[in-house]
């Protein structure tokens, strides 16, 4: 594990992956090694690849890399990926592995082996912990370079999709001992003024759901500001009232689309059982809280608060147990 972490540290953002599974091949006798990332669809794994200019190689090509789409067809690669769990397959040349690339429940993508062998339960728990150890090598590395985010593009974003990725949580599923907490939209290359967001204090969950005015360029600078005043409130300590009441000031004095406003669902709950679950505002007004009672839940309609030209805007509340939404 040392040596991997040596070459993934001596080695650029670019061919940082590349230097894991190639000590790792080494390691264990391998007759190929590869990374299969997710595609941001959820639908496909996306092989990347360095190939010369000169060379073989289908699929999308920007300079030598290559990205080919591998969309999921329910067999073990799917599997691996959905279920995060490690994939044995013979082939007629040896033994396929499959390892989910993994962090706290996001699905990065697939370490895929070929091995000469079929491997022993010590050689799948060095795979699985490499595995492991390479969702940390992306997670660091992707931000030096564009490399693994244009391979998860199989569709081109618009402006406004471009935008919003920005507006989004670094990861999109967080798995705690406490709680499991996952978002997604769709389309993901086009949408533009929806968005969600949360943050883990010790034991508070703070998360929020807005959805701004409109669509295109337009809803997504709405948006920005929006979950802008947000983000910089809760960092700045403040409750749910004042971050609400932060965000309708800021939309109001900063939008520049007449009449541009946001829906929201702010949440805060604490880390145990009771957490709320809390549906699209603007869309289906309803929020479920759960009661003291694990497993049982009771529905109350509520209003999410809309930020608005108006800064004097009411701002509606509700709250049962540990959980308050604004």
């Amino acid at each position: 594990m040392a040596q991997m972490l040596d070459a993934a540290e001596n080695a650029s953002p670019v061919e940082a992956v590349e230097a894991v599974t190639r000590e790792l091949g080494t390691a264990l006798g391998a007759r190929t090694v590869a990374f299969l990332i997710a595609d941001l669809s959820g639908r496909a794994l996306v092989r990347l690849a360095h190939v010369p200019l000169d060379g073989a190689g289908e699929g999308r090509r920007a300079g030598d890399e290559v990205a080919t789409v591998m969309p999921f067809d329910g067999g073990p690669a799917e599997q691996a990926l959905r279920t995060q769990t490690v994939q044995v397959v013979p082939q007629p040349d040896g033994w396929m592995v499959l390892a989910p690339v993994t962090d706290r429940g996001e699905a990065i993508g697939l370490l895929e082996m070929i091995l000469p062998d079929e491997p022993a339960p010590r050689a799948l728990q060095e795979i699985t912990r490499t595995a492991h150890l390479l969702a940390f090598v992306v997670i660091a590395n992707r931000r030096h370079t564009d490399l693994f985010e244009w391979g998860q593009r199989t569709t081109p974003f618009t402006l406004s999709g471009e935008i919003q990725r920005r507006l989004l949580p670094a990861s999109f599923t967080c798995e705690a001992s406490a709680f499991t907490l996952s978002g997604w939209l769709e389309p993901a290359a086009s949408i533009g003024g929806d968005t969600f967001d949360y943050s883990l204090a010790r034991d508070v969950l703070h998360f929020s759901v807005t959805d701004a005015m409109g669509h295109g360029v337009a809803s997504a600078l709405t948006a920005t500001l929006g979950v802008g005043s947000l983000r910089n409130s809760r960092r700045r300590g403040v409750g749910l009232v004042e971050q609400a009441e932060a965000a309708n000031a800021d939309v109001a004095e900063h939008a520049t689309v007449p009449g541009s406003y946001l829906t929201a669902v702010l949440a805060v709950s604490t880390c145990a059982p009771g957490c709320a679950r809390c549906s699209t505002p603007g869309t289906c007004r309803r929020c479920w809280y759960a009661t003291e009672t694990p497993g049982r839940c009771r529905y109350r309609p509520t209003s999410p608060w809309v930020c608005s030209p108006a800064p004097d805007t009411a701002l509606a509340r509700s709250s049962c147990g540990r959980a308050t939404v604004w």
